[in-house]
């Protein structure tokens, strides 16, 4: 499948052929649900923890007789019904990953470039280049292009003069080739690839 090239200053810059396999599969919605799930599981820290009735500071002498006084029974006062006592079944120190094999994970990502190329929403620029750092440049080439919300991808390395350009600009994001994934592509509207990450994520999709 034949897509034009743009240049950032929004001028026509040739054709690229895009593979089928990469960018012209069938749209999943399960897969992709199950991918952005695998991300936003595995990126939760997990550092919540409260002390159990063993952690909790406080002496383990029993605070009555165990009978004749009337009142109900206790070993210590740590118990969760108690002032200052520990948490029952409280959540601990874990990791929230799930498992996900690594086919679905590509064809995960083969899906979302589907995705973006079926609903129009695929930029192929010939580079992502800037001459200089200054955010009021970049940000006029970007609304001249249409682009409002979007995920920028690049090459291997980015140029870090394009990385500062658009770092204080609103709902776009960069990221090198080997950066992309399924949930950044699918939170922002549109998905913007230089002809290098094209080919960088094609070479690795189809290997």
């Amino acid at each position: 499948m034949k897509v034009a090239v743009k240049t950032l200053d929004n001028k026509d810059a040739g054709q690229i052929d895009l593979d089928k396999d990469v960018f012209g599969l069938e749209v999943r919605g399960d897969i992709l649900h199950r991918m952005v799930k695998y991300q936003l599981n595995k990126r939760q820290q997990g550092t919540h923890k409260t002390k159990t009735r063993g952690e909790v500071s406080g002496t383990g002498k029993k605070p009555w007789a165990q009978k004749g006084t009337g009142r109900a029974r206790a070993g210590d006062l740590k118990r969760p019904q108690d002032r200052g006592g520990g948490t029952a079944f409280g959540p601990v120190v874990r990791s929230h990953a799930t498992e996900l094999p690594k086919k679905i994970k590509k064809l995960a990502l083969r899906t979302a470039l589907s995705a973006k190329a079926k609903d129009g929403k695929l930029i192929i620029l010939d580079k992502i280049e800037s001459k200089d750092h200054k955010t009021k440049a970049m940000a006029a080439a970007l609304k001249k292009l249409g682009l409002q919300n979007a995920l920028i991808v690049g090459g291997e390395e980015l140029d870090m003069n394009f990385r500062r350009a658009t770092n204080n600009i609103p709902l776009i994001d960069v990221l090198p080739s080997q950066g992309a994934n399924v949930y950044d592509i699918l939170r922002r509207d549109t998905l913007v690839l230089s002809k290098d990450a094209v080919e960088s994520l094609t070479k690795k999709l189809k290997s």
